[in-house]
């Protein structure tokens, strides 16, 4: 082994010497040198450390050990026999050459701390500029999509003048951004999806405004630009806007070119296509081209709203096998539903009964729902056109499609309603014989279809008044289905008629609780409430139902009238405005609007609208009565006169407006024309008291010698008026005072929310539910 160490001798060079030499300039500022201080306290630069054994030099001669005084004269030596330069001449030096791991030449004492945690977290990054052009450009971009985003959900709140604006903005935003990056010489980073975006957007909104030049317009720049993938199919959205314009001949180039840049294997965008063609040459009235297409359409995907608008053209052309076949086939349309079976619960499967929970009535099943009604919709509305044109009557008709609904296995359930329905068309027909016997076909039925039957029965019976039948047919389907609220209403009007208005509030509120939208219960139970005097619950009631039919007329004259008997005028007043807004030709509201302003004292209103009643209802007598005395009082007598007239020629037996006639001339001081008037009531009512007395005055006045015979008369008329008073019998006596009847004025609106209009005038369609 000591064969390998080799003596240096101390004439020799070392060859490590020079590694102690050491520069003092080198000293200069170096406690303030970042670099030098950062890789004294770092591992950067760092060689890895040398390994244990040590190879010798070739070519080198034995080095000679080191002694003590070696080391005292030159340091610590490594282990490589490198002396080291950690001490020189008492300079505490760090090490430059390699060291372990962990350590450092600082003095002892120091924390161990080899991943520098001693210093604290690391400084944050540095914040990129916003006045940077990049970063103006991605704002603005960013800007532009919100604005677009928040044109789409106005014009999805129906807000197309703000969804307009925001398009427009959106548009002036995109150009200014394409200015901006056409400044930094980066237009091969222009966004086209964003310019794409912002221009079929404005397109949009623009035709949803009615614009439909600048639609066209706006549409034509996107679909020329080479650059957009796909826009050539927005020419469907242009044929659309020309078939608004009601440009057919257009708005069928626009399909077809739409149609030819969409790829076969888009089938159903091909469909929807070809649709909007056959609709368009409907309209046209060019029946033979939209079947060929609309044939093409069930061939290829055959569906609901294109089979019936086949029907629609053949029954137009009046091909009857063809009608046929196209019913047939409108049959076999796929739903593409799941079975019902699967909505049905499992008794013994409790995690499928709470999955069941969740699906039974969420997105995915009210879609269906939907389809399905339809399609329904489709087949009933497709069996109304064809039944009377393919035989020789529409109930052979109606048979004919009834029987291969029953050989339809997704549809087996509407053959009872195309049953009822041929009940409804006799009805319209005014055949109820025929629809009586139609309905009671059903009384042997399944529940729910007996139950109908039945609900509709009680219905035609209570219209021909026969309560007892009505009563009879109502039990009937409450037995068969007693969730059906139709039955249950049926049933309260029923008792109600009956006068048992307890039994019916309790039939109408069970109604409520199987079906809280029944309106026609809710309506029945306002009145209910209203005839026992419970004012406040009746008010409730239709305060509840107005909120569900807004624009209801007999709903509102309740609120109006039920605020009236509360005697809250303010109230009844402002609904009594709206309902003006929603009948502003009711006469009888307006004139029950000017009695409430007539017994607040305000006649100027009260005069305005009683005589716009008048105007819509010159018949009416209280209303006559009531403008003859305003222009009395308001000494207008001449005017008054006119009034009088019409009353006298409506009721030629009432002595009192031929006497209010003669009395307007005498106050206006036609007394020879008044004269006239009393000598002709004289003639028709010799026996009248009053028309004497003014006679006798008259002559008396203007000196005429027949005022002793009037007087004569008139004294012989007191005495046969006095015996007629002895022989009555002593009882109340009936005043004839000529003042308005208390609330005559709205009875025409009340009559038609009474009992005999409001039952259940839709209880035929809402059986079909």
């Amino acid at each position: 082994m000591m064969r390998n160490v080799h003596l240096v001798p101390e004439d020799e060079d070392d060859i490590y010497s020079g590694y102690n030499d050491y520069n003092p300039q080198f000293d200069e500022d170096i406690d303030n040198d970042e670099g030098f201080q950062q890789a004294v306290k770092t591992s950067h630069g760092r060689r890895p450390p040398p390994t244990a054994s040590v190879k010798p030099v070739l070519g080198a001669g034995p080095r000679p050990l080191g002694t003590a005084a070696q080391r005292m004269k030159t340091g610590m030596v490594s282990s490589m026999g490198r002396p080291t330069t950690g001490a020189q001449e008492g300079v505490a030096r760090p090490m430059t050459a390699v060291r372990a791991a962990g350590y450092s030449s600082a003095p002892r004492g120091m924390q161990f701390d080899p991943l520098n945690q001693a210093k604290g977290p690391a400084p944050p990054l540095e914040a990129k500029a916003e006045d940077s052009p990049e970063e103006k450009v991605k704002q603005l971009e960013k800007k532009v999509m919100e604005l677009v985003e928040e044109s789409c959900m106005a014009n999805s709140r129906a807000e197309f003048s703000l969804a307009l604006e925001k398009a427009k903005e959106a548009g002036r935003q995109e150009r200014q951004l394409v200015r901006q990056r056409e400044q930094l010489a980066s237009g091969e980073q222009i966004n086209l999806d964003l310019t794409y975006s912002v221009l079929f957007n404005l397109a949009n909104q623009y035709a949803a405004n009615e614009m439909y030049n600048e639609a066209l317009n706006t549409y034509t720049v996107i679909v020329k630009n080479k650059m957009f993938s796909n826009a050539g199919r927005l020419r469907v959205n242009m044929g659309n806007i020309y078939f608004k314009q009601r440009n057919y001949a257009k708005a069928i180039k626009f399909y077809r070119m739409a149609l030819d840049q969409v790829p076969t294997a888009h089938k159903e965008m091909r469909a929807r296509i070809m649709q909007n063609i056959a609709l368009v040459f409907i309209r046209m009235g060019q029946y033979s081209d939209a079947v060929t297409t609309l044939e093409h359409v069930m061939n290829e995907k055959p569906d609901f709203k294109s089979g019936f608008n086949l029907i629609l053209c053949y029954f137009a052309l009046g091909d009857r096998e063809k009608m046929k076949k196209t019913f047939q086939r409108l049959l076999n349309c796929a739903l593409n539903i799941d079975d019902e079976d699967k909505y049905l619960p499992h008794p013994d499967d409790k995690h499928y009964n709470m999955i069941l929970e969740v699906i039974r009535n969420d997105t995915l099943r009210q879609m269906e729902r939907e389809k399905k009604t339809y399609a329904e919709k489709c087949i009933m509305a497709a069996a109304k056109v064809i039944a009377p044109a393919i035989e020789s009557s529409f109930a052979a008709g109606y048979d004919w499609c009834v029987e291969q609904v029953k050989t339809s296995p997704s549809f087996l359930e509407m053959a009872n309603d195309l049953e009822i329905n041929k009940a409804i068309m006799y009805l319209k027909q005014k055949d109820f014989n025929q629809a009586v016997e139609t309905l009671k076909s059903f009384e042997k039925k399944d529940s729910k279809v007996a139950s109908t039957a039945a609900t509709n029965l009680s219905f035609l019976y209570f219209l021909e008044n026969e309560i007892g039948q009505a009563d009879k047919y109502a039990e009937v389907a409450m037995t068969a289905d007693r969730y059906n609220p139709s039955a249950l209403v049926n049933k309260g009007n029923c008792v109600f008629m009956q006068g048992e208005h307890e039994r019916a509030r309790e039939f109408y509120q069970e109604a409520l609780r199987n079906d809280s939208t029944c309106t026609e219960a809710l309506y029945n139970l306002g009145l209910t409430y209203k005839k026992i005097g419970r004012l406040e619950d009746s008010l409730d009631c239709f305060l509840k139902l107005h909120a569900i039919l807004r624009n209801s007329a007999q709903v509102i004259y309740q609120i109006a009238d039920l605020y009236d008997l509360l005697e809250d005028t303010a109230q009844a007043t402002e609904w009594f405005m709206q309902l003006i807004g929603v009948v502003p030709t009711d006469a009888f509201v307006l004139a029950r609007l000017g009695e409430i302003y007539d017994n607040e004292g305000d006649k100027t209103q009260a005069f305005q609208y009683h005589y716009e009643s008048f105007r819509y209802f010159p018949s009416n007598i209280e209303i006559i009565e009531w403008l003859g005395a305003y222009y009395i009082d308001s000494q207008f007598c001449e005017k008054a006169i006119h009034y009088f007239e019409r009353a006298a020629v409506i009721q030629p037996s009432q002595v009192k407006w031929q006497l209010m006639v003669a009395s307007c001339h005498r106050r206006s001081g036609n007394y020879q024309q008044a004269l006239e008037t009393y000598k002709e009531i004289h003639s028709k009512f010799p026996e009248n008291v009053e028309c004497l007395r003014f006679l006798v005055r008259l002559c008396n006045d203007l000196g005429l010698k027949e005022a002793q015979d009037y007087a004569t008369k008139l004294k012989k008329a007191e005495k046969a008026r006095e015996l007629r008073e002895q022989r009555a019998s002593s009882g109340s006596r009936r005043g004839s005072g000529r003042g308005i009847r208390e609330h005559s004025a709205g009875s025409g609106l009340k009559h038609k929310g009474s009992l005999n209009l409001f039952m259940l005038h839709n209880i035929i369609i809402g059986s079909f539910s």
